[in-house]
């Protein structure tokens, strides 16, 4: 099983950080008489550019669930369409090659999901199979990678293509000022990424998928999510969550790599999700890990922000194109989200 291709794609509409401060102190004028508060929470998520899925100043006119919804579905296609073709382009797969679909997202929802409208869009194969996942959030990247390999090691003959699709901004709740909002607003952006997992029969080089894990963390639901009411999506994000990765993250990664005979040593780099600037700092701090080796995730919080389930698949094309191992070296892909839970991914080079 390797790992053939990645992609990513987004919105056309992108700012600084400081102008989405501006335009929500503006939307929030009312309701948030002290609009610091804003810009400060804004100015600690790291984030320096982020993509929207439309114009700063069209936001105030999409008010309801059902409006934004419809632009996902739209912006959701575009971009989505764009990553998968940008993964398997260069590694010289046609879309009538792909054998199975997994899309994944947690900002928006369709039935026909994206998936069924993309075989239509692209033209795909009429015998793909398709597995849309809806709910596993931030952790779906490392989970998706690791269910395509589930997948190609039952039919090593075949090609998985993992999508993301997450447009966060269309989330923003107008009506509420609760700390998780207004750092939500500051921290998340709009993108997509695509993922090409390979059979080991089929001609594809690659990282190799070694070995995945997934680790549940019981009586944990509250850590991270969405509460769902007839306004949309209502972040639910607890100041604890860096406190389970310190209590959780070294344990679960020490003992998924000694069930392969390695230790954290052994990592040549650390392929990691960008939760943000004290979800990195705890990643730093309960692996040990110098600095400089989360900077593949750090830049891309900068540049682009978080985008949920395709951050780690940002980060995880960043080393493809950029920072390949040595052939033999080992790296570690990981990703936490909603359950609360964490998901490991062992790749040799």
């Amino acid at each position: 099983m390797r790992i053939a291709g990645a992609g990513s794609a987004f919105p056309k509409h992108r700012y600084r950080q400081a102008a989405i401060t501006a335009a929500l102190q503006d939307l929030w004028r009312e309701k948030l008489p002290n609009s610091d508060v804003l810009t400060r929470l804004h100015s600690r998520c790291g984030v320096e550019f982020r993509y929207m899925s439309m114009p700063l100043e069209a936001y105030p006119g999409v008010d309801t669930f059902g409006k934004t919804n419809n632009v996902w579905i739209e912006t959701a296609q575009e971009i989505g369409e764009a990553a998968i073709c940008r993964a398997i382009t260069p590694a010289g797969i046609e879309q009538d090659e792909i054998d199975t679909l997994f899309f994944t997202s947690v900002t928006g929802i369709c039935s026909p999901s994206i998936d069924a409208r993309l075989v239509n869009r692209m033209k795909l194969s009429p015998n793909i199979k398709r597995v849309p996942i809806f709910g596993l959030g931030c952790v779906a990247g490392a989970a998706g990678i690791a269910r395509a390999a589930d997948y190609v090691r039952a039919f090593p003959d075949e090609i998985a293509v993992l999508l993301s699709v997450e447009l966060c901004s269309l989330t923003w709740q107008r009506a509420d000022l609760s700390v998780a909002n207004l750092i939500s607003s500051g921290l998340f952006g709009d993108g997509a990424a695509a993922v090409v997992v390979a059979g080991g029969e089929t001609r594809f080089s690659g990282p190799e998928i070694v070995a995945t894990k997934s680790i549940f963390y019981p009586d944990s639901e509250e850590v991270m999510g969405w509460d769902v009411s007839e306004r949309g999506f209502r972040i639910v994000l607890s100041p604890d969550v860096p406190r389970v990765i310190l209590e959780h993250l070294r344990e679960d990664v020490d003992g998924f790599l000694s069930e392969h005979g390695l230790t954290r040593r052994d990592i040549a780099s650390w392929i990691v999700h960008t939760g943000g600037p004290k979800v990195l700092e705890a990643v730093h701090q309960a692996l040990e890990l110098p600095h400089e080796a989360l900077e593949a995730s750090w830049d891309s919080l900068r540049s682009v922000g978080n985008l949920s389930s395709a951050s780690v698949l940002l980060v995880l094309q960043d080393f493809l194109a950029r920072r390949r191992g040595a052939p033999g070296t080992w790296s570690l892909l990981s990703a936490m989200g909603p359950g609360f839970c964490s998901e490991l991914v062992l790749l040799r080079w």
